[in-house]
């Protein structure tokens, strides 16, 4: 399904219409499919409608074709001077689409879960929608402060390498496995197989380098918001792995610095991907935050006890 407007969403639910609803939003370059259905179904059975969608640029949704915006390369260049970056939309425009998502749902209020730059985005929603939030769940993100936040050297040179050829679907494939195989968990690894299966099966639904390149700008041009997140008075939750390549550890515990309140969780282990092994935890954190927020007084000891 896809909401109207100049950006059609591709989104998808799941659950009953009148649970209380669970908003998830992707990573860059991410597609609604890249949510694990595992995860998803244990957020259903714990009682919530789960809402997940296509940012723009990417998947089944609208692709920014023909429209303009700094080099990359200048772009990352004037990031690190903190000087202007002009891209062709902002993480405040992908909040508004989550917004778009919500009201096409006739949703008036719910929680929302971001991972990567899906995290940046809910923070951003968090901030300027704060009517339509009831929790924030941030994942493996970062508040875009450029000194905490820094890919280690192998993880930021595989993240901008190009399949060697992009128009072969074998070697983009193999592009993206690789690509994967550097980020993700070296605690939890995926299965080689089911890897390439997934990737695969992405690949085949939507592949968009340039919707990727554009949702990078959107990041860049966006900047630091420590700023932004000391306005945030919702409920949040921040989760971030130990052994994350791309978004070190450091803008986790930045990011819940920030933001008056947040319960900072860290799991041993993980780096920038959602493995198999720690769905049920993730889980589970995730909907103990989100019923503390609904039952105030009910908060279960886990969603404040100590980390892993």
């Amino acid at each position: 399904m896809r909401t109207t407007g100049q950006w059609q969403i591709e989104y998808d639910t799941l659950g009953k219409p009148d649970d209380p609803a669970i908003v998830l939003i992707m990573g860059l370059g991410m597609q609604l499919t890249s949510w694990p259905e595992a995860f998803c179904q244990s957020l259903v059975k714990a009682g919530f409608r789960v809402v997940r969608f296509d940012n723009r640029d990417c998947g089944l949704s609208t692709q920014a074709t023909g429209v303009r915006h700094t080099p990359l390369p200048l772009a990352f260049m004037a990031s690190f001077f903190g000087l202007p970056v002009h891209s062709a939309y902002t993480l405040g425009d992908m909040a508004q689409d989550t917004v778009g998502v919500m009201d096409a749902l006739h949703i008036n209020q719910a929680h929302v879960v971001g991972v990567s730059m899906g995290g940046m985005i809910a923070q951003v929603m968090a901030a300027n929608f704060p009517h339509r939030v009831l929790s924030l769940t941030s994942v493996m993100s970062s508040s875009g402060n450029r000194r905490v936040s820094q890919p280690s050297t192998k993880a930021g040179r595989v993240l901008l390498k190009r399949p060697t050829n992009p128009n072969d679907q074998s070697a983009v494939i193999d592009h993206l496995v690789h690509l994967f195989g550097v980020i993700g968990s070296p605690t939890y690894p995926e299965n080689s197989v089911d890897l390439r299966r997934r990737i695969t099966q992405g690949v085949q639904r939507a592949y968009s380098p340039a919707g990727t390149t554009r949702q990078l700008m959107a990041i860049l041009a966006s900047g630091d918001r420590r700023k932004l997140l000391r306005t945030i008075k919702i409920p949040t939750l921040v989760i971030h792995g130990d052994a994350d390549p791309l978004v070190p550890l450091s803008a986790g515990r930045d990011t819940a610095q920030h933001i008056a309140g947040a319960n900072f969780r860290i799991i041993p282990g993980m780096g920038h991907d959602l493995p198999a092994a720690l769905l049920p935890q993730l889980a589970a954190w995730i909907v103990a935050h989100c019923e503390g927020v609904a039952v105030p007084h009910a908060l279960t000891p886990s969603a404040k006890g100590p980390n892993l």
